[in-house]
């Protein structure tokens, strides 16, 4: 249901495209997509500068979209990273001292006002959260489902690997009921245009939602186990190692990131 996923990433659509699509980022190994998620998040704490955290971002829009994913859909999915941003930099923006870009604005708490310096932070900001965000999109939506179960496995202690694989798949399960909800709130007159006007008819939906989502997660775990289920999600397949050149690539990334860090951040002269 499009209503659902305009704003909100949507498990079948990006199991889609990782399931039958194939581009550039498809066909790299899977490993090699899971380093390079540790190097952007390392990228984005050490970087200290707009320009670089800028250029880093870019650069991952540009294999977003050299995987051949849309860009549309990823406009509507930055709505809850952007509320995310804006409700912690935001403030950031008017508290931050230096040089003020306009007028001050009178509240009870005293003269507010936006400052280059406050500017740039909120850029910075925004820049880290979209640059990890984007980048784990990519990878999500390139990566086949028994790839990430795989390597969830082996990645994550268990029991957590197991509630992971358990979480992932049930949230079809999830949308499915949300969404038979809604469209019955619908076909009886529902509006669903205002939040508060509506905060009643939002909260019977959701309480409905988890109330079944309960009962289905009940018979789910007696038919699991009626099937011997005993706590083990036997995973059949194999993720193999990256190559060399993948490895290099890496490898290089961290080193980069390291060596900024080592030289530009701290003053460690080579």
């Amino acid at each position: 249901m499009t209503t659902l996923s305009n704003h909100v990433p949507d498990p079948r659509l990006i199991t889609a495209f990782a399931e039958h699509r194939d581009g550039p980022l498809h066909r790299i190994n899977p490993w090699t997509k899971v380093g390079f998620v540790g190097a952007l998040v390392l990228a984005v704490t050490v970087f200290d500068r707009l320009a670089l955290l800028a250029g880093l971002y870019a650069s991952v829009l540009a294999v977003y979209g050299v995987a051949g994913l849309p860009y549309r859909r990823l406009v509507g999915w930055y709505t809850l990273p952007l509320l995310f941003i804006i409700s912690v930099a935001g403030p950031l923006a008017f508290l931050e001292p230096g040089t003020p870009i306009v007028g001050a604005l009178s509240t009870p708490l005293g003269s507010l006002s936006v400052t280059w310096e406050g500017l740039v932070l909120f850029g910075e900001l925004a820049c880290r959260s979209l640059t990890v965000v984007t980048f784990t999109l990519a990878a999500s939506m390139t990566t086949r489902y028994a790839d990430v179960a795989y390597m969830l496995g082996r990645l994550l202690p268990r029991p957590i690997d197991q509630v992971a694989l358990l979480t992932y798949r049930f949230t079809f399960v999830m949308i499915e009921t949300l969404e038979n909800l809604v469209k019955a709130a619908l076909s009886r007159g529902a509006n669903f245009s205002e939040f508060w006007s509506n905060k009643r008819l939002y909260a019977r939906i959701l309480g409905m939602t988890m109330l079944s989502a309960i009962e289905q997660s009940e018979r789910l775990v007696k038919s699991m186990e009626a099937r011997g289920y005993d706590g083990d999600l036997t995973l059949y397949g194999d993720v193999s190692r990256p190559p060399i050149h993948e490895l290099l690539l890496v490898v290089g990334s961290y080193v980069a990131v390291i060596g900024y860090a080592v030289v530009a951040v701290y003053g460690v002269g080579l």
